[in-house]
């Protein structure tokens, strides 16, 4: 292991360490402790290695290599919650079998210290930008972006840049985002207790509820677990822009009460089986998907909380007429328009000869259902650090890069940002 390759890993473990997701905010600290002591943790590894860096009342922080027309890289350092059905301690930072464990491995510690120790190795061969070269990191990409919005208050954001927060090759369109929370009203609910999900944009691994009448039989049938009369539905985590690699945990839970409930059914026809073709719209990004991540059980409603993605040239106006056609009160927490940008574009095609340079492997741009920080540029892409292949591990329990995959993206960025700014 190359000593560039031990700095990188070691930081990466370091910084892992951290429980950046989001805190109640404290002081000077808008996303709480965690995030804060982890931007310090970035900010001073990079100045250790002789860069310029700025910290932005701890919203984002940044890192300066060059002079001339500014190129950003965007990545991010908060995560989000640990979930549920570790292995290992999740803010361990653990090193083993070839892997560094934990959350924000590869979302998005990983890939931002790994475009950090890219610009150090360019940086000792005496390469001389001539673009200046900013690595801006947020501590609040997963929840709002008030990081992105407070850095453009404070500084000029570069019209051009990359976030390594998506795939591999190049991803040259993304969906838009859009989360509601829907109002379902219950009326003589079979539960006195219902609630599930940790975060918005993560496929809930687990909720609860009290029946009114407890079904031994028909909780075991649905492999429940049974707790004072509680029952407990386990799924599997995973990004909400791919609900389909997760198990949701509200479905059978939902599934238990529908019987007993006409609203309960609503709930699911409306979410789950897709009775308004919401998952029917569709372009060459994909079909629309839902994935409702969060449930509550208040004063006479279930209201949930879903993340949709909607296809890139879909307008958001079908997307809200379906909603619509529902009949259930929801209102939007927050929305991202679409991403699209020219796969024959001079950014997206440098970065494919990058990628190609250190693969071997010959690539087209695709597009994806996540959402990066490539939105807030004019002229933005995300690029990596995942691969066509990748056992899914982003927003999941055991979420790990592997030493392998941290020295191809040292190459990878390496190669990339000498061909931006040579």
């Amino acid at each position: 292991m190359t000593e560039l390759l031990k700095q990188t890993v070691a930081s990466i473990s370091e910084s892992i360490r951290f429980d950046s997701s989001l805190a109640p905010a404290l002081g000077d600290m808008p996303f709480g402790k965690g995030a804060a002591d982890c931007l310090k943790h970035f900010l001073e590894t990079a100045a250790s290695l002789g860069f310029e860096v700025r910290n932005y009342e701890n919203y984002a922080g940044e890192v300066r290599f060059g002079s001339g027309e500014p190129f950003a890289v965007l990545a991010h350092l908060d995560v989000v919650p640990a979930g549920n059905g570790w292995k290992r301690d999740p803010f361990g930072g653990e090193i083993e079998d070839g892997k560094i464990f934990g959350r924000g491995a590869m979302d998005d510690k990983g890939p931002a210290f790994c475009v950090l120790y890219a610009l150090k190795a360019l940086k000792e061969e005496g390469f001389v930008p001539k673009r200046e070269l900013r690595l801006i990191v947020g501590c609040n990409e997963e929840n709002g972006w008030a990081c992105i919005e407070h850095y453009k208050k404070a500084a000029t954001m570069p019209a051009e840049g990359f976030s390594p927060d998506g795939s591999f090759p190049v991803i040259y369109a993304e969906k838009g985002i859009l989360h509601v929370r829907m109002h379902f009203p219950m009326e003589k609910p079979p539960f006195l207790f219902f609630e599930g999900g940790e975060s918005c944009n993560m496929v809930c691994d687990r909720c609860e509820a009290t029946p009114r009448t407890l079904s031994v039989l028909r909780a075991r049938a649905l492999g429940f677990e049974m707790k004072n009369k509680k029952l407990i539905s386990r799924g599997k985590a995973a990004h909400a822009s791919t609900p389909e690699q997760g198990a949701n945990a509200i479905a059978p839970m939902l599934v238990y009460f529908e019987k007993k409930s006409a609203d309960v059914k609503r709930v699911l026809d409306c979410l789950f089986r897709d009775k308004f073709g919401l998952k029917k719209l569709c372009d060459e990004t994909g079909h629309l998907t839902i994935s409702p991540d969060l449930i509550k059980y208040r004063r006479g409603e279930l209201q949930v909380v879903c993340d949709i993605r909607y296809p890139a040239t879909v307008p958001l106006s079908a997307v809200t007429e379906k909603l619509s056609k529902m009949g259930v009160k929801y209102e939007t927490l927050h929305h991202q328009p679409p991403l699209v940008q020219e796969k024959d574009g001079a950014l997206v095609q440098e970065l494919l000869a990058a990628y190609e340079s250190c693969t071997g492997k010959k690539a087209e741009p695709v597009a994806i259902g996540g959402g990066t920080y490539a939105r807030a540029l004019e002229r933005g892409v995300a690029f990596g650090p995942e691969m066509e292949g990748d056992e899914p591990v982003v927003h999941q329990a055991n979420e790990y890069i592997s030493i392998e995959r941290v020295e191809l993206l040292l190459r990878i960025y390496r190669e990339a940002l000498l061909r931006i700014a040579k």
